[in-house]
């Protein structure tokens, strides 16, 4: 069976994959409770939510495993629930939960229709190799941010945005000693390090009082709305009668360059691009696209690559066994809500991870030319762009409006590839007209 991941050819093991696929799944396994949050500020039900996050997701998951045989994970992305939640069905009386889901299916079928064609793995061919370094660095400090974030060793200040956090706070000393213990584990390079390390912390938090489990350890899921999305033809005219067209062309204009340019930063991370190309990179696109419809039909938003497989990467994952044990995971999830709720709960179990993995994806900048200003500032941008504005899409917008720019400027316009041009403008459409 596992001869079918090509373990050997890729010099891994089944124990490294399954390692990393649990530390991948406990890093990212946060949204099963923060998506049902977020969706039920739209009226969504939390247990329709919470059900439709996990059944997304093992799509999603399994798709890439079995089809690409990569160690991304497929999950509902963050961004676009908010923007789901809060500009599409909030700002808007007229417009329903059921009506927005209507409108995400309609972007997933789109997602389909283009992941079929060559447009997208022409799209990651054509990113510029300096962009590529850049979204790969951007996306370290930006889940390292994350993790100081979630913790509390970073928190917001109203003249300066950010400042460090309260020290004397247990849940900041527990994510400091979780950090200390990874990072003792890593630089002694025992293998599973990033897991261990929750382990112990966890083990911790449980015995000093912040780990309780208040609700039990068992639930079973529900639908209670079941499908909210039963007929395609339906779900069209919803978005014909509501006019969503700039709501469908900004769920696909995020999700495109979100999980593209995620899968770009994570293959390049897990050494798996040849030279300038994504291998399987049709069947590794179509496993949003596909996450993304079946999602909408159940009640969650648009799914996306999740930069969290960055820490199952680190921890030794290379193929598609990493990601089957977390699409297993996730399916064993749906019956342990409480328990779930209870771990993803304490940022500083996870949160030790992300900012480690984070230093290792920042390695990327090693490569960009900065000796040349129009490769540099657009990679530069997008590396500064993508914590501050908490927007992996935002960073990439940037990066690609600026790059054209700078080289027209340059007298090379021509070692630009057309595709780069024609997103340059439709990203700097979004940013000055649409919702972001």
């Amino acid at each position: 069976m596992f001869t079918f991941f090509k373990l050997n050819e890729l010099n891994t093991n089944v124990r490294t994959e399954v390692i990393a696929g649990i530390t991948t799944f406990l890093t990212m396994v946060y949204i099963v409770i923060v998506n049902p949050i977020i969706l039920s500020d739209a009226g969504v039900p939390f247990n329709q939510v919470f059900t439709a996050t996990i059944i997304a997701t093992i799509i999603g998951t399994l798709w890439m495993s079995l089809f690409a045989n990569y160690p991304i994970a497929i999950a509902p992305g963050m961004g676009l629930n908010a923007y789901f939640a809060y500009s599409v069905v909030g700002t808007n009386p007229n417009i329903t939960y059921e009506v927005a889901f209507s409108a995400v299916f309609f972007a997933g079928v789109l997602f389909i229709i283009l992941s079929l064609t060559p447009f997208r793995k022409k799209l990651i061919e054509a990113i510029p190799e300096n962009l590529k370094h850049g979204i790969t660095a951007g996306i370290g400090l930006f889940i390292a941010f994350i993790g100081l974030r979630l913790t509390g060793i970073v928190t917001a200040h109203e003249a300066n945005l950010v400042t460090l956090g309260n020290l004397h706070d247990p849940g900041v000393i527990l994510a400091l000693v979780g950090l200390a213990v990874t990072l003792v584990l890593m630089s002694l390079n025992v293998h599973g390090a990033l897991f261990i390390g929750m382990i112990i912390t966890g083990a911790i938090a449980f015995f000093t009082g912040q780990l309780e489990f208040k609700d039990g350890f068992v639930a079973l899921p529900t639908l209670s709305e079941g499908l909210i999305v039963a007929n395609p033809f339906a779900a069209i005219g919803d978005v014909i009668q509501y006019g969503l067209y700039a709501v469908v062309f900004s769920f696909l204009l995020v999700t495109i360059f979100d999980t593209t340019g995620t899968m770009v930063g994570v293959a390049q991370q897990a050494g798996l691009m040849k030279g300038n190309k994504m291998p399987r990179a049709r069947q590794a696109l179509l496993a949003d696209s596909v996450a993304t419809t079946a999602g909408a039909m159940f009640g969650t938003s648009p799914t996306s690559a999740y930069i969290e497989s960055s820490a199952g990467v680190a921890a030794g994952g290379r193929t598609g066994l990493t990601t089957l044990t977390v699409a297993i995971l996730f399916g064993v999830a749906a019956f342990f809500g409480p328990l779930v709720g209870a771990v993803s709960g304490i940022a500083a179990i996870t949160a030790p991870a992300l900012i480690i993995v984070g230093s290792l994806m920042m390695g990327a900048i090693s490569h960009i030319k900065w000796n040349e200003l129009d490769e540099a500032f657009p990679a530069f941008l997008i590396i500064l762009s993508m914590p501050l504005t908490s927007s992996i899409a935002t960073g990439i917008a940037l990066g690609f409006i600026s790059y054209p720019l700078m080289k027209v400027v340059k007298g090379k316009w021509r070692e630009v590839h057309p595709l780069v041009y024609l997103f340059a403008i439709l990203f700097f459409y979004q940013l000055a007209f649409l919702p972001h």
